[in-house]
């Protein structure tokens, strides 16, 4: 597979979930943001056990639902990236937190 843009794989990611039928009814936004949380979780419980394989591979997973609910929702992810990427550029250095 050729190396695509993020743009590309929000579409791509989107365009196979709809064609496996998890866009043929409404989506529940939060239950979709759990799932990613728990890709997360999954890849916290493969870093644990120090397998890098599955760390990988739940990491992935999580990009792709991502991806895929901002494709369904129609969101401009670069864009969004990019303007909160300036956003913490112009903050003070850790957010003004003493840690």
């Amino acid at each position: 597979m050729k190396k695509l843009n993020i743009k590309q794989l929000i579409k791509l990611c989107h365009k196979i979930a709809r064609e496996k039928g998890f866009w043929d009814s409404e989506r529940n936004v939060g239950e979709m943001l759990m799932l990613i949380v728990t890709e997360l979780a999954e890849a916290m419980e493969a870093y644990r056990k120090q397998d890098k394989e599955n760390f990988n591979e739940e990491i992935a997973d999580t990009f792709i639902r991502l991806f895929d609910l901002s494709g369904g929702l129609k969101i401009d992810v670069e864009k969004e990236i990019m303007k909160k990427m300036n956003k913490n550029k112009n903050r003070p250095y850790k957010h003004g937190k003493i840690c």
